[in-house]
């Protein structure tokens, strides 16, 4: 578990609310804790930076689904490195929502720690990790070497003469209604507000080198094909010696030889000769690890479903463990002996080995039908 708080408790919104809503959410408790108005409370940054990531998920649908079915897990929520608030910082929380914040604080726009140069944020890296069901179901850390863009040592910096260390530059154009002034970014250093005055070897312009570097990523147990973990700050450096980005972990499950995977239910096709079907038996079938036997009651039916309650995986959420469900199918041979052949037909005569369900015989609906009922 990430022990973060519920995105909804945090807008106060209810799960059902829609866009318009959320928005509305997330303008009201952002502007109450914008930095602006509490200048220097750590805390208020903090519950602003918050804010800005419940509505980062809850507003874009997709993310919103994922998160719905697979909590904080779902978006990449437990990050890890540190960070916190899911690796945002002021300039990606302004540069992604300073619209919603229109004119109450001049627009949104926020520069640096007084409204100057900005700091630069690297690119996120993604990588794919392949796992087996056991370290699915026990939860795993991963070792992996990522090849990565870093700060460079020995890079010097001056201040940028375009912009005067300021990141922004003034243009004023004269139109026929007067003078017009307007404010961009700087072209010449990026908004960053310096330059690269000595820079070592292999180092390219932004002060940046490759290098290989050894990550820990560590994926709860119960974690599903396709969901994205983001370990914070594990990305490529920012330029000019500025916040790296993050380095988001796909997952990918190898596929058990026996078991197959639903959810947190584990699926294994069990088969059984005609023999055991009608005398009983006791047979071995295969866990996430070790294996256990069962008991195949006399009289058993080809495609009928025994459940080992607690034996599937855990919930990525936390929410439980669940089931092992194994699947009994009669085996019939493709070939036969003379002999063979004889004692079943004379087996085939007998009344009772004749097919005669009952009433209380259940057909594939009713299997399916029971199965969902627990």
């Amino acid at each position: 578990m990430s022990g973060k708080r519920d995105y909804y408790e945090i807008l106060d919104v209810e799960r059902n609310a829609d866009e318009k809503t959320i928005k509305k959410a997330y303008r009201k408790i952002a502007l109450k804790y914008h930095p602006d108005k509490n200048p220097g409370d750590k805390a208020s940054e903090d519950k602003f930076k918050e804010a800005a990531e419940a509505y980062e998920i809850l507003s874009d649908a997709d993310k919103r689904a994922r998160y719905d079915r697979f909590g904080h897990q779902g978006v990449g929520g437990a990050s890890q490195g540190g960070g916190g608030f899911g690796g945002m910082n002021m300039d990606d929380i302004f540069d992604q929502f300073g619209d919603i914040f229109g004119s109450s604080f001049g627009g949104g726009g926020r520069r640096g720690g007084g409204g100057g140069s900005r700091v630069a944020r690297g690119s996120d890296l993604r990588i794919k990790i392949k796992l087996t069901l056991k370290e699915i179901a026990l939860g795993v850390t991963k070792k992996i070497k990522v090849n990565k863009l870093v700060n460079a040592e020995g890079v010097t910096y001056n201040t940028c003469k375009t912009c005067n260390g300021q990141g922004r530059v003034m243009r004023v154009t004269q139109t026929m209604l007067g003078a017009m002034q307007t404010q961009s970014t700087c072209h010449s250093c990026h908004g960053t507000g310096k330059i690269i005055d000595k820079k070592p070897a292999g180092v390219d312009g932004q002060g940046l080198k490759r290098q290989e570097e050894v990550v820990e990523v560590p994926i709860p147990a119960g974690f599903e094909e396709g969901l994205q973990l983001k370990v914070t700050g594990k990305g490529n450096a920012g330029p000019f010696d500025g916040v790296p980005g993050d380095l988001l972990v796909v997952i990918e499950e190898i596929k058990d030889e026996h078991l197959q995977r639903e959810g947190s239910n584990l699926h294994y096709e069990a088969y059984i000769s005609f023999i055991d079907a009608v005398l009983g038996a006791s047979i071995e079938v295969p866990l996430v690890e070790g294996k256990a036997k069962i008991k195949v009651e006399p009289g058993t039916q080809s495609g009928k479903m025994l459940r080992l309650r607690g034996k599937g995986l855990p919930s990525v959420q936390g929410y439980g463990t669940g089931d092992l469900l194994v699947h009994l199918n009669v085996w019939t041979p493709k070939k036969i002996s003379n002999e063979e052949k004889e004692i079943l037909e004379k087996l085939n005569q007998s009344e009772n080995f004749k097919p005669n369900p009952v009433g209380k015989e259940e057909g594939f609906f009713d299997k399916m039908k029971n199965f969902f009922q627990g």
